[in-house]
């Protein structure tokens, strides 16, 4: 693949005055050299509008965390092309996830498909110690078959079910310390599409429990779940979290300061306790009825 087939995004690092409120906790310890985040956001099942493209224009999401990038000193590759697996991934020093879907599939645009060894080279790099950041629709990829869990979702923690509605909803702060945590209080309510979640890791720390009493759907009538949590894959940093479906997400301040948080910290520019915390804030995580 050529270079011209990427969107490349970056540019010099803004001052701190432009950065969400509390972007010291998030980026505590950010190393003075430019980091190189590839973000992939192929869509071989259903298509967010938030990774949506018009023609040659970066979708919103991309759009973000590339200001993101600019003013916290890491440049972003954008691109829906699943060719850049079988390249050099020693470039970038984190890669993330919004896509859906098998993606060693064709998808109805036409973006080439990642190949069987492309994924197999993405989830070497993860184990070999690159980082990995999953948004949303990053754990409705390459579904398990019955007992069978996939080799992504193992690497990603968790794996997408269903989902109800968009509504209002609780999640639990249960990490506090973790970069990008600590204005988030003991939680936070917003509106968005929640996923339903199974297959948990074993070792997840988990960061944001959804609570969910109280929400309507019969998918979300069950114990309380994981809904963002980090692992360790080998030696790799793997941070997920079910927020992102909507616009509004994207754009909000506490939420990007939660993002950068996550960055930081699967980037190794800064540690946090991730020890396996699942059984102890949802001992029910597995169970998918009341």
């Amino acid at each position: 693949m050529k270079r011209r087939e990427f969107v490349w995004a970056g540019a010099a690092a803004f001052g701190a005055s432009f950065f969400p409120i509390g972007w010291k906790a998030a980026l505590a310890g950010w190393n003075p050299g430019r980091k190189k985040v590839l973000y992939f956001t192929r869509s071989a099942g259903f298509e967010h509008s938030v990774v949506r493209r018009e023609g040659d224009q970066l979708s919103h999401s991309e759009v973000i965390l590339t200001e993101l990038g600019q003013r916290a000193g890491f440049d972003v590759t954008c691109t829906k092309d699943g060719r850049v697996f079988d390249e050099d991934l020693g470039q970038f020093d984190l890669i993330a996830f919004y896509t859906s879907g098998d993606l060693t599939r064709p998808d109805k645009l036409g973006t080439p498909p990642m190949t069987a060894d492309g994924k197999k080279r993405l989830l070497d790099a993860v184990a070999n110690g690159k980082g990995f950041i999953g948004f949303h629709a990053a754990t409705d990829t390459f579904h398990s078959r019955g007992s069978e869990i996939d080799p992504f979702i193992a690497m990603i923690g968790g794996e997408f079910i269903v989902h109800g509605r968009q509504q209002e909803a609780t999640l639990r702060n249960t990490s506090p310390r973790f970069p990008g945590m600590g204005n988030v209080g003991e939680t936070l309510r917003l509106m968005e599409e929640w996923y339903a979640l199974k297959n948990f890791a074993k070792d997840l720390h988990v960061i944001f429990v959804q609570e969910t009493e109280g929400m309507v759907d019969d998918c979300y009538q069950r114990p309380p779940f994981p809904a963002t949590w980090a692992r360790m894959h080998g030696k790799g940093r793997v941070w997920y979290s079910s927020l992102g479906h909507r616009e509004d997400i994207w754009t909000n301040p506490l939420v990007q300061e939660i993002f950068l948080g996550a960055i930081a910290w699967a980037l190794g520019n800064v540690d946090a306790d991730v020890s396996p915390n699942i059984d102890q804030v949802t001992p029910l995580a597995h169970q998918l009825k009341r």
